[in-house]
């Protein structure tokens, strides 16, 4: 019986560890989820009126969708996404 009770107070302080460990993750990738969202919306409202966006500025704006993706981050973006994906790529 002292092992099942020393195994119980063993994964207690391992729980107890891993929880702030998993609420600091989290809130990194909010924060980053929101950095991204920030610069591809930055983007998008700089080229919207002329609905044309420089080769760098595209490829750029892909890879942070990417980023964005993997960490799960909403279809709101993807509307912008998809806009952004129509228009005229000037170099």
């Amino acid at each position: 019986m002292s092992n099942l009770a020393t195994l119980i107070t063993e994964i207690g302080i391992i729980i107890g560890v891993l929880i702030p460990v998993a609420v600091v993750i989290i809130c990194l990738i909010n924060g980053m989820k929101c950095l991204l969202r920030s610069e591809m919306l930055r983007t998008y409202y700089h080229n919207k009126d002329k609905e044309t966006i420089r080769q760098f500025e595209l490829e750029n704006f892909v890879f942070l969708y990417k980023a964005y993706k993997a960490l799960r981050g909403n279809s709101f973006i993807d509307k912008i996404y998809n806009e952004v994906m129509s228009w005229e790529v000037v170099t």
